[in-house]
């Protein structure tokens, strides 16, 4: 029996370690074995949208703003128990070794032993006395320090990776409204005075699109990161710029176009290996985001920047790039509760930049003396 337990402690530790070790130090690959990690985020994720469900608006948005950061703790600390509960059976298993004051070891003392090796507190009031239980207290101790070491080096990189993906966000909201949509984008662009400009953007978020597919295949546990404001998202911004690439590559033309080219076929590369990493499953029927009303509101605003669909072969190519994407941005949309963007602005909401939490007042006239929401 004891023997039995010690192989599943072993296989325990194994596991545990090998899962370890992939999430924090191995960059992830799209496809990988099955590990606890991927487990425990698609049970917990589930669950946590089916308690959030309830709940609408700000106050379902804010409560699925937590799972993210509550999951990585909650990880952590599974990961530690598992092995101090690995340890503990393998100190069990080899029956019990430990010197006690007033009653022998049990598999309780195990346990606590195993506790304390762990997170190496040194309290010395039970200790090994055979050299098997001495090996194990060592090696616990030392996988102790080296786990809590790797997770001090751990979580600055998560959240420097999120700081990084949410300033190209924040930038977006002046430039494509909040939420962001491309007609917007393209509206503001200027493309007749400066193309250049335009260029440059999208230059930007290819390289943008490469850094999130990095970051995001490595720690996936960002993807559950929200962004500040409900009306943002990782996913709604990487949408409006495969939009935008898309509807460019078929409108415009020169130097515009080919960047446009790149940024769409990096965008693409993201939201196709993210799909794949979640797992999301394929939506059974693809909703229209652009129906043939939005597709002449679009093109009616986008008017007096020169950009124009010419004859039905556009309009035809315009519709194979957009199957291109759509159908996996969809699929993260539907698994993470994450909506998508329209193509055109939708109401006369003012973009986040311009609220503020004070009642407007003009020159001359004394603040006032309440806040007010911002809108």
């Amino acid at each position: 029996m004891r023997s039995f337990v010690g192989v599943l402690g072993l296989a325990l530790l194994l596991i545990v370690l090998r899962d370890a070790f992939e999430t924090i130090i191995l960059p992830r690959r799209v496809k990988r074995l099955f590990g606890l990690t991927s487990l425990f985020y698609r049970s917990f994720w589930r669950l946590w949208r089916i308690m959030s469900a309830p709940l609408t608006g700000a106050a379902r948005e804010n409560a699925l703003s937590w799972f993210g950061p509550l999951s990585l703790l909650v990880l952590l600390a599974l990961w530690a128990l598992s092995i101090v509960v690995a340890f503990g059976t393998l100190h069990w298993a080899a029956g019990s070794a430990l010197v006690l004051q007033g009653h022998s070891a049990g598999f309780l003392d195990d346990l606590y032993f195993s506790g304390t090796s762990f997170f190496t507190l040194g309290l010395g009031d039970v200790v090994p006395k055979v050299p098997f239980a001495k090996f194990l207290t060592v090696t616990e101790a030392g996988l102790g320090f080296a786990f809590l070491a790797i997770i001090i080096g751990y979580l600055p990189v998560i959240y420097q990776a999120f700081s990084r993906r949410e300033i190209a966000i924040s930038m977006l909201d002046a430039r494509a409204g909040s939420p962001p949509s491309a007609g917007e984008l393209l509206r503001r662009s200027q493309v007749t005075s400066d193309p250049g400009a335009l260029a440059a953007l999208l230059a930007e978020w290819e390289r943008w699109s490469a850094e999130l597919l990095e970051s995001h295949l490595s720690y996936p546990v960002l993807a559950y990161f929200r962004s500040q404001h409900g009306n943002q998202s990782w996913l709604a911004a990487l949408t409006t710029m495969l939009d935008s690439s898309a509807l460019i590559q078929v409108v415009a033309g020169g130097p515009c176009a080919r960047q446009a080219e790149l940024t769409f076929a990096m965008a693409r590369h993201a939201v196709v290996d993210l799909a794949q990493v979640f797992s999301a499953p394929r939506p059974e029927t693809l909703g229209e985001r652009l129906s043939d009303a939005g597709m002449a509101e679009l093109l009616d605003r986008l008017e007096p920047t020169g950009m124009t669909l010419r004859d039905a072969r556009d309009l035809e190519r315009f519709s194979e790039l957009r199957l291109l994407y759509e159908p996996y941005v969809a699929a993260l949309s539907q698994y993470l509760a994450l909506p998508l963007p329209a193509w055109t602005r939708r109401g006369d909401r003012p973009d986040n930049w311009q609220g503020a939490p004070w009642k407007t007042y003009t020159r001359g006239q004394a603040p006032p003396d309440h806040f007010e929401p911002a809108p």
